[in-house]
């Protein structure tokens, strides 16, 4: 009895499965007689190279003429369908690999075909060809003799020298969509009269990762596990995977936030690999993504695809399988805790300004109590900014408290009464925009600051003048032992420096009233 990827391989192009573009291309070709003389097929393994090589050289050589659809009943295409056609040279390039095969191969060149129009060379695997063997071939491979058809195929095309690439039609292989690997295996399973269920074939499709051959290798070991009922359960068991509704059951819990009972089911998963958990969460959840009426929103499902990918990259690591597993559960439980964006920017859009931006430091004003909470004291917002500038800049802040005063705050705009001279001025102008960084951030982009020199009395004025040419006009707070001796002492430099003032300013001019 044959298996099953023997007994249902493609005899024609119309029954090649998940390959239309490339069954319409050669399809064309044939119809058409636009026909190269060497061809490369590459692709995944099992995705319908060799069908394909081996349906292009029926076609190629049925006695009816060349087209797609060969007849099926002439002697050469019954001989190509059984594999032993003359003129059909398959060569194994793993096992040939050397330049004394290629020679062999090149002699078989120089002779016409036994009984068709054309001898077609199949060679397999030919990335595994040795350096010298690609040099061997290439110039028969570029100029053959008109009778010579080549198909190469290969797994692995990135391996070929570019002069062989650019010496032959290039045809790309793609994985077999999942779709329709289930819809060849439901024929498949009416034709052989097993019954099955339809996620037992979803299991299979999802293993096969796209190779056909190896789907249908996995579905005839079913049939024999199963004793030909092909199920879910049975076919989860013979894979060593979890059954679909176990996982489901996993994603249950989760979603529950229930940590204890997840503990639970932690200690129930202990002999289960780890890595095909996390695969089959992901499998699960991309069905629940593209379903209509999926439970959980968009925003867990990134959460849950980022929480996952980094458990595979954990596990790929070597980190212990087991409490990667653990993590990764109940940190899909904390991914419900998180608040959401949308929420977020509503509650900062209707928290003030000033009640969210306190410093960390700071009392919550709202909490706090107050005898009026309609009327906050006059001076609330410049605490609030003097707090943020000591956070970003102790000695600006001492600045602030030594030479600025608060006057109002009014229509978002903060003004300031300023007496400061000297260093401290200079350090304010250096901090000017740190300033309005701060101001901004308390009070919006749209906040002002307006800031007044002091007024300075006269006596201030004249304490200034005094202090500059050396005189102090507060008395000393101590180390006065003679009152009277320190009076003449003062009285004394008080003259000297009258006179320095006369020298700088000029003496002094009266002016008598008329």
């Amino acid at each position: 009895m044959q298996t099953l990827a023997l007994k249902y391989r493609p005899k024609n192009f119309s029954e090649l499965i998940g390959q239309g573009v490339i069954a319409d291309s050669l399809s064309h070709a044939l119809d058409s007689g636009r026909l190269g003389h060497a061809y490369l097929f590459s692709g995944l393994r099992g995705s319908g190279k060799t069908s394909s090589a081996r349906i292009f050289a029926k076609a190629l050589l049925c006695e009816n003429g060349i087209s797609s659809h060969p007849c099926e009943i002439c002697e050469n295409c019954k001989m190509a369908a059984l594999g032993r056609h003359l003129d059909i040279i398959e060569m194994d390039a793993a096992s040939h690999r050397k330049i004394d095969d290629i020679r062999d191969l090149i002699e078989q060149t120089k002779y016409a075909p036994s009984s068709a129009r054309f001898k077609i060379f199949i060679i397999d695997e030919v990335h595994m060809l040795t350096k010298e063997a690609f040099n061997a071939l290439l110039k028969t491979l570029e100029e053959p003799p008109e009778y010579i058809k080549f198909i190469l195929a290969t797994t692995d095309p990135l391996k070929l020298p570019a002069t062989i690439l650019s010496r032959t039609q290039h045809f790309r292989f793609k994985p077999i969509s999942k779709n329709d690997i289930i819809k060849h295996l439901e024929y498949i399973l009416s034709r052989e009269n097993i019954k099955f269920e339809p996620a037992a074939l979803e299991i299979l499709a999802r293993s096969g990762s796209g190779s056909l051959r190896d789907t249908l290798t996995l579905l005839d070991q079913a049939i024999i596990y199963s004793r030909e009922f092909v199920s879910g359960e049975f076919v989860s068991e013979m894979l060593g995977i979890l059954d679909p509704k176990e996982i489901e059951h996993i994603l249950e819990v989760v979603s529950t936030q229930n940590k204890s009972e997840l503990s639970n089911l932690i200690k129930q998963l202990s002999n289960a690999d780890a890595a095909m958990i996390i695969d089959e969460l992901i499998a699960n959840l991309k069905i629940k993504f593209v379903s209509e009426n999926s439970k959980f929103p968009l925003l867990i499902f990134e959460r849950f695809f980022r929480i996952l990918s980094e458990a595979k990259n954990m596990l790929s690591s070597g980190f212990d399988p087991e409490f990667v597993l653990y993590i990764t559960l109940f940190m899909m439980i904390e991914a419900f805790n998180i608040t959401n964006i949308d929420e977020a920017i509503q509650h900062v859009k209707t928290t003030p300004n000033l009640l969210n931006l306190q410093p960390k430091n700071q009392p919550n004003l709202a909490q706090s109590p107050k005898p009026n909470p309609q009327t906050p004291p006059k001076n609330q917002p410049y605490k609030i900014f003097l707090d943020r500038i000591y956070d970003r800049n102790y000695e600006l802040g001492k600045c602030f408290d030594e030479c600025i005063s608060f006057d109002s705050f009014e229509n978002n705009t903060l003004k300031l009464i300023s007496k400061a001279s000297g260093e401290n001025q200079i350090l304010l102008r250096k901090s000017s925009s740190v300033i309005m960084q701060i101001l901004h951030l308390c009070f919006g982009d749209d906040a002002k600051i307006q800031i007044e020199k002091a007024k300075i009395s006269d006596d201030d004025s004249m304490d200034r003048l005094l202090k500059s040419i050396g005189i102090s006009s507060k008395e000393p707070q101590q180390d006065q032992p003679d009152e009277d001796l320190q009076n003449k002492q003062n009285h004394l430099k008080i003259n000297s420096n009258i006179e320095q003032l006369n020298q700088l300013f000029g003496e002094p001019k009266v002016v008598e009233e008329s």
